[in-house]
């Protein structure tokens, strides 16, 4: 049974205070980029216990490029020009940048909500979203938006192949102690591959061999973002 605390929770228009005052709950905290628009979800009544914003939604533009935007569209955007393919993403595609609800108020479904009942507010045909934490809490599912799974990179998937010459498998790619077990005796062609592996993360190339440099290569390995798009059928493709 819904409890009263949940029923007296509305969706408003926000504004970027609500999304400071929750801020701190998001792994990328700092790294908030332009809105297109931000609702709330907050307390309806203004009593003696007034609860506040309690979860926050945030669209944003949509980047120009995503590869997996481009598999879930199929061709539907093929066959223009960069500038017009531009314009028909900026004027066709929303994206949901976070989505945020205070500890005391998690697994009660409101993120569910949040994006479900927000979703048509942005009168545009798609919206879409990229959660690097989709595998563990699908709530973009529950909210009606179609899944799609992000393929490995070309690099990932070499190291993968080399890792499999040595008897490591996908199914070890969870155990960094047994990993790094395995690679104690590596062979040179390994650390050259593990290198390779490792020029696209900055300062990380640098890393010195051992478990904690495993258990980065392993988390790149298998953290893939999993891709959300879901349509409103009830606008047309803008033009």
């Amino acid at each position: 049974m819904e409890c009263s605390v949940i029923r007296n929770l509305i969706i408003t228009q926000g504004a970027r205070g609500d999304y400071d005052s929750l801020s701190h709950y998001h792994y990328r905290e700092h790294r908030l980029v332009p809105c297109a628009a931000i609702y709330a979800l907050r307390g309806k009544f203004r009593t003696a216990h007034r609860i506040g914003t309690v979860g926050v939604i945030v669209y944003s533009m949509p980047t120009a490029g995503c590869q997996m935007r481009t598999i879930a569209l199929g061709d539907m955007l093929e066959g223009f020009g960069k500038v017009t393919r531009l314009k028909l993403i900026n004027k066709n595609i929303r994206t949901i940048s976070r989505v945020i609800i205070e500890p005391r108020f998690r697994s009660l479904g409101l993120a569910v909500r949040l994006v479900k009942e927000t979703m048509p507010l942005m009168n545009v045909p798609f919206i879409e979203a990229l959660a690097v934490m989709g595998q563990v809490n699908p709530f973009f599912e529950k909210a009606g938006m179609t899944r799609f799974d992000s393929p490995p990179s070309v690099r990932s998937v070499r190291l993968i192949e080399a890792f499999s010459a040595i008897g490591i498998d996908d199914r070890d790619l969870i155990d960094s102690e047994k990993v790094q077990k395995l690679l104690s005796d590596k062979s040179l062609f390994i650390e050259q591959e593990i290198l390779k592996f490792l020029q696209s993360y900055g300062q990380r190339r640098l890393m010195k061999a051992g478990i904690e440099r495993t258990k980065f290569i392993l988390s790149k390995l298998t953290d893939r973002p999993v891709y959300y798009i879901w349509r409103n059928r009830n606008i047309e493709l803008q033009f």
